[in-house]
């Protein structure tokens, strides 16, 4: 209930936006967030958003190919200064009135402070370490603040009214030639106009408006909740031949504020890139999408939730964009397939003042390929001409090998710029992940719905949507995305995007039915090591882990087991992990263990049931790599057994991240 208030309230507070005096704070900002009808109108204050990064400064232009692709995109800084004894590297200055609304990072090494100084100030508003203030708790919990599949995200909007200076520090941080110690940042801002009023944020901000940050917080993960109450609904439900669309017609003034979609077909991923959803607002051709991609699923069904979009097992796909219009909207499905499709359409709408400020709903779709990628170049996402927001994206591609695909930074020019002002880092630190990572995962913000694997291989699905780090653009927006892979090989990549605009707006490139194929690339199974007998760590049932997380990995060096290994980081002396094991057959049986080693791996003892703990193990190694060990001789029943490892001091050469990685577990029967 107490949310729904929240989110009433906002959309008054939007609505008189025009006449509003009321300074931009850190209150304001939290409640357009979740303030949907904001995002479908000009926004006011107007603003710019631009985007500060540790992307390789070689790249100077595009006019120099041999630099414009540069890839060393971490430990590069505004400027270092000198502070209280302290080198402090700049990460971001800029000038107000503005606000930071999205701040990523990942590093080698998860230590080190981070600085915000407001407004001039000599003392830094903000001081945290870094894996607490981003992606951790030291001013706010998840979703807002929180790690995923390896890239620490934090949400919280900073406003600040005259400067805004981001620095980090480390004791010994040694920015060398080659950058050694790496560290990679993304932070989104705002700038208004001059004279806009806004309030800076304070230390006591987050406590002051803790009830409203519980709110917020909690209608992020349920985005269900915010749709008014008392919407008109119109259905549909029809067998749809190849060749046929069926539509829904909404007469204006109003806005759809819910659309769901449902398919059926006997070939079901090819039917959600094969059944393109269409509208029209006002007359205007504003979507064209494959209904997979459009809901940011991708080809199948793989089930999510963000802000604006859901997917659920049951094949059910809703969207929650605002879709304005003045007159008339028409909502269709077309089946460009070979395949017969039972389509099921709702969309529900309301009121909506149709004025000045407000926007049309655009979603546009293309894919090519396959592409040469490791031929480095960038890819036109969208080219937008006339006034909007751009709103978010969904990528889907398919890798045809192990390897890492995605290299290539985001490039976004507004309003003819000739270098762009958001310049990132790798495609998966533009979606909020780090390293690689192939582990689905979801958050209001992004998402990677599907990873099949094994390692980067197959279909990928990649999305992440925008709430207070919309990009506003006057006259045109470019969006490119270089395509670069790690090994020579060929990927179709389709990306759907979201924004909106003034009516009259165009986009480029034209949608094309001819693109719809849904590709395929047979396993590279003869990559994957398999150890005979071997207990995949990545199968084990985890029962208990005292401290750190744990999660499954999958990278192609070194070569695991089953290409994964189950993976422990950030415990402390004396966690424990405890995992449960099968014994298939009572007997006496040596227990071998292939564990990773590597320089930020820890040390532990292992024990077996209620048996003694071994002496402690070392998985430091200067290289990254894997190592058998013995861990006894014991006496087993046939049934579930335990063992528990138990973090011990690390070499004092590791980085403290104090890893396990636990890639098999082997038992082999031993004399009486």
């Amino acid at each position: 209930m107490k949310a729904t208030v929240v989110l009433g309230c906002c959309l008054i507070v939007a609505g008189n936006a025009g006449a509003a005096v009321a300074p931009v704070s850190f209150s304001s900002l939290l409640r357009e967030m979740v303030d949907r009808d904001a995002a479908a109108r000009r926004p006011a204050p107007a603003y710019t958003c631009a985007q500060a990064s540790s992307y390789d400064r070689a790249s100077t232009s595009p006019d120099k190919p041999e630099t414009w692709w540069a890839n060393g995109d971490r430990s590069h800084f505004v400027r270092s200064e000198k502070n209280e004894g302290r080198e402090e590297w700049v990460l971001m200055d800029a000038a107000g009135p503005g606000a930071i609304v999205r701040f990523w990072i990942t590093a080698d090494k998860p230590a080190g402070q981070v600085r915000i100084y407001l407004d001039g100030a000599a003392a830094p508003a903000v001081v945290a370490p870094v894996e607490d203030l981003v992606g951790g708790t030291a001013l706010v919990g998840p979703p807002l603040s929180a790690e995923r599949a390896r890239g620490r995200n934090l949400y919280l909007p900073i406003p600040y009214a005259r400067h805004c200076k981001v620095t980090f520090d480390r004791p010994n941080f040694n920015v060398t030639k080659d950058r050694r110690d790496l560290l990679y940042y993304q932070i989104n801002y705002r700038t208004y106009p001059a004279g806009t009023a806004v309030e800076t944020f304070t230390p006591g901000s987050v406590e002051r408006a803790r009830a409203l940050v519980a709110e917020v917080q909690s209608a992020l993960l349920e985005p269900g909740r915010a749709v008014p109450a008392g919407l008109t609904g119109r259905d549909l439900a029809r067998h749809v031949a190849p060749g046929e669309t069926a539509t829904l017609s909404v007469a204006g003034p109003g806005a759809i504020r819910r659309l769901a979609v449902q398919l059926q077909a006997a070939n079901l991923e090819l039917a959600t890139r094969q059944t393109v959803l269409e509208a029209a607002f006002d007359g205007e051709e504003g979507l064209w999408c494959p209904v997979g991609d459009f809901f940011g699923s991708g080809v199948g069904v793989n089930p999510f939730k963000d802000w604006w979009r859901e997917v659920t097992a049951e094949r059910r796909f809703t969207s929650y964009w605002v879709m304005p219009y003045e007159r008339a909207a028409e909502v269709r499905l077309r089946n460009a397939g070979k395949q017969p499709v039972e389509v099921t359409l709702r969309v529900e709408h309301g009121p909506w003042q149709w004025d000045g400020r407000s926007m049309h709903f655009r979603a546009n779709w293309r894919q090519e390929g396959p592409l040469d990628a490791r031929k480095k170049f960038d890819w036109n996402y969208l080219t937008a001409q006339g006034e909007g927001v751009y709103m978010g994206d969904t990528l889907c591609l398919v890798n045809p090998v192990l390897r890492w695909w995605g290299e290539g930074d985001e490039k976004v020019y507004v309003d003819g710029e000739s270098f762009p002002s958001h310049f990132g880092t790798g495609t998966e630190d533009y979606y909020g992940y780090a390293w690689c990572t192939p582990q689905v995962f979801d958050s209001p913000f992004h998402a990677q719905p599907r990873a099949q694997g094994p390692n980067n291989f197959g279909h990928v699905t990649n999305t992440r949507v925008r709430l207070l780090d919309g990009i506003p653009f006057r006259t045109a927006l470019r969006f490119d995305m270089e395509v670069w892979h790690s090994r020579p090989c060929e990927i179709p990549y389709a990306v759907a995007t979201y924004w909106y605009a003034r009516p009259g707006a165009r986009a480029e490139p034209r949608p094309r039915e001819d693109a719809l194929q849904v590709f395929s690339f047979p396993a590279p199974a003869a990559d994957i090591r398999t150890v005979s007998g071997a207990l995949e760590g990545e199968t084990l049932r985890v029962e208990a882990v005292s401290g750190g997380k744990t999660q499954v990995q999958a990278i192609t060096a070194p070569r695991w087991s089953g290409g994964k290994q189950l993976w422990w980081m950030d415990g402390q002396p004396g966690d424990r992990l405890t995992l449960v094991f099968t014994v298939e057959r009572a007997g006496r049986y040596q227990l071998q263990g292939e564990f990773t080693q590597a320089r930020d791996y820890g040390a532990a003892t292992v024990a077996v049931d209620a048996g003694p703990a071994s002496a402690p193990i070392d998985f430091y190694s200067a290289t990254l790599t894997t190592q058998v060990r013995d861990l006894g001789t014991h006496t087993l029943s046939a049934g579930p057994h335990r063992l528990t490892i138990t973090l011990a001091a690390p070499n004092p050469r590791a980085l403290p991240r104090r890893m396990i990685g636990i890639d098999y577990l082997k038992l082999t029967p031993a004399s009486p």
